[in-house]
């Protein structure tokens, strides 16, 4: 997988304006890295907008950039602000829930 820059050092203001405008209703996402170890994928929900809940068959990490999220892991259920960062084991459900539109990256690794 090629990565979304020649550089391995990326901004957070470089990947924000890697990510279009939110549609109302809408949920996108950008791969900006990949290779045989990680891949990362940033978010952007807009406010409502839920990702059901699913499991990964990898070990992932969901660090959260702007907005606010509704965030459940297996049964306990707890919000998620600018900042927060959860590590999730291999098949572990979770759902997130875009209390307002919400920016996230997502580590597959």
């Amino acid at each position: 997988m090629t990565t979304a820059t020649d550089t391995p050092f990326i901004c957070i203001d470089d990947l924000l304006a890697q990510l279009p405008d939110i549609p109302p209703d809408s949920i996108v996402s950008r791969t900006f890295y990949g290779d045989d170890r990680v891949k990362a994928i940033l978010f952007g929900f807009a406010a409502g907008q839920e990702l059901s809940e699913h499991t990964a068959a990898r070990p992932a990490i969901l660090h959260f950039l702007q907005g606010h999220a509704r965030l459940t892991l297996g049964s306990h259920a707890t919000t998620a602000d600018p900042g927060a960062w959860v590590h999730m084991q291999p098949g572990l459900s979770h759902s997130v829930f875009a209390e307002t539109t919400v920016v996230m990256l997502l580590y597959l690794v």
